[in-house]
């Protein structure tokens, strides 16, 4: 397991106050009291959260080029038909995935393609599991272009607690499944619209991890598949 670099900064910086904080309880009490324990107790497991919110754990990664690879950790919260409007400009099957503070936060692309569409737009901060989350709060959406000539829109958005989005993908980047494309800090969403058609191989209310679980096939690798 390592740290990711999102949050080396954060990490040291909170570990700085936190340390100053007990530091100071140490010298200006007399008498290390019941309360000073649970405060001291307190502010070191707020510190724990922080670096393992923030962990990247070593996982022995797949390649399956016939199926999609889950995009985040997290729950399978929302499978429904929608309009795209951003980028496929179509119908669509939206999957989208909860993140809570307890799960991995970085963001991995679920296919092979080209990204042809990268866009920020700031917004609110509802709860991430709110349906009109995906509308009105912050996001960062990445249009691919899969190998197999299908369209596919990921968006990452920003939650109740999450205060950052950040996505490394650049138009024209080549896309590998499993490669990380962004990390959302501090519970978040990621929403994959996916074509008509798409099998979805996860179950609602299930939990789900980047890299490793396999989310969906598109009408185009089921066709590759039963070849």
């Amino acid at each position: 397991m390592r740290l990711h670099k999102e949050g080396h900064k954060i990490v040291l910086f909170s570990f700085l106050i936190l340390a100053t904080i007990i530091v100071l309880l140490l010298v200006l009490s007399s008498r290390w009291t019941l309360v000073h324990w649970l405060v001291s107790i307190l502010l070191a497991a707020t510190w724990l959260f922080i670096v393992s919110f923030f962990r990247i754990p070593n996982r022995k990664t797949q390649y399956d080029d016939h199926t999609l690879c889950s995009p985040a950790d997290g729950m399978i919260c929302t499978v429904e038909e929608v309009f795209e409007k951003e980028y496929v400009n179509s119908k669509c099957l939206l999957v989208s995935v909860f993140m809570n503070g307890t799960d991995v936060h970085n963001n991995c692309y679920p296919c092979d393609g080209m990204v042809e569409y990268v866009n920020f737009q700031r917004g609110n901060y509802f709860v991430a599991s709110a349906p009109k989350s995906s509308d009105v709060n912050e996001r960062c959406s990445v249009g691919l272009k899969m190998d197999t000539g299908e369209k596919i829109l990921i968006r990452q958005i920003a939650g109740l607690m999450a205060r950052r989005i950040v996505c490394y993908a650049k138009e024209g980047d080549r896309a590998r499944q499993n490669q990380e494309f962004g990390f959302i800090k501090f519970g978040s969403r990621v929403d994959l619209y996916l074509p008509l058609g798409t099998k979805v191989l996860a179950e609602m209310h299930k939990q789900i991890h980047n890299q490793l679980s396999l989310i969906a096939r598109t009408p185009e690798q089921q066709k590759q598949m039963a070849q």
